[in-house]
């Protein structure tokens, strides 16, 4: 009995002690987590309040907080209704939109990559393609949406090769800097283990490129997002672009301000995403 009580005492010690270094580490937690989430809850709160008091005036030409929500409740509350053709909740509108960001900012990291490696690794490439891609670059994106029409005559593909002809440029000059930039060290070590193709490109190339990579595609994204909502204001059909066109055409401007805060929320999502994987393969290529 003597030896049970020792045993249980000893054991109800240990874990105590187990137990003791959780309290610190879960403070230190909840103190990070205050840390970053209060101090964008309390400025979010100070432009809200700004925002209802200076709308709440007689004279004001926009609604305030309160208006919007009242005014587009319908929508915040249900975002999955389908009444057919273009009557749709912000979900639908959303979910096409990203369908054509998904395929066209995929065709401008596949293509981009590969071009920012090639003029990365060649010289002539370099001298041959960077003047016609610096000229290129600065084409504003909706000014290719009347040759893409012509082009592709057809709403969809026009959106797509646009939201690729705006992403693609800043993918291949920031993945093009990574590969000029890898030092002559990198290199040289390369050339003393004689790496092939294969593995000079997964041990050396991408874990020196990826943080330029990434820098490329966070930049295309945002741009990415940027032209669908341009490019379907003018192209029609179900998309948050011609969501909002079609709210201004209506004069509903609290379904134009909830839906431009759905925009924003889309495109931070999507800028953490890239983010997140960037990490995610930044941290395996160095492994």
């Amino acid at each position: 009995m003597k030896m049970e009580t020792i045993d249980k005492t000893a054991l109800g010690l240990g874990a105590a002690r187990n137990s003791a270094p959780l309290l610190p580490k879960l403070k230190n937690a909840a103190r990070a987590i205050a840390s970053r989430v209060l101090p964008p809850l309390l400025f979010l709160a100070l432009l809200i309040g700004i925002w209802e008091i200076a709308c709440s005036q007689p004279n004001a030409s926009l609604p305030p907080p309160s208006t919007v929500v009242q005014d587009t409740w319908m929508l915040i509350s249900d975002p999955f209704f389908d009444k057919g053709n273009l009557d749709k909740g912000l979900f639908w509108h959303l979910a096409s939109s990203l369908k054509r960001v998904a395929i066209g900012f995929s065709l401008a990291a596949v293509i981009g990559i590969g071009l920012g490696v090639l003029i990365g690794q060649s010289t002539l490439a370099f001298r041959g393609l960077d003047p016609i891609f610096q000229v290129l670059r600065t084409v504003p994106p909706l000014a290719w949406l009347p040759l893409s029409l012509a082009a592709f005559r057809a709403a969809d593909p026009s959106a797509i090769f646009v939201i690729t002809i705006t992403a693609i440029w800043p993918i291949i000059l920031n993945t093009a800097v990574g590969i000029r930039n890898i030092p002559a060290d990198y290199r040289n070590v390369a050339r003393v283990l004689q790496l092939n193709g294969f593995e000079y490109f997964f041990k050396i190339m991408l874990p020196a490129t990826v943080p330029f990579m990434f820098t490329g595609l966070k930049i295309g994204i945002g741009l990415s997002w940027l032209a669908i909502v341009a490019a379907e204001m003018l192209i029609g059909g179900v998309g948050i672009g011609f969501f909002i066109w079609d709210a201004w055409n209506s004069s509903l401007i609290s379904e134009i301000i909830l839906a431009l805060i759905y925009v924003g929320l889309v495109g931070f999502m999507l800028d953490r995403l890239i983010a997140f994987i960037g990490s995610r393969v930044g941290g395996g290529a160095a492994q």
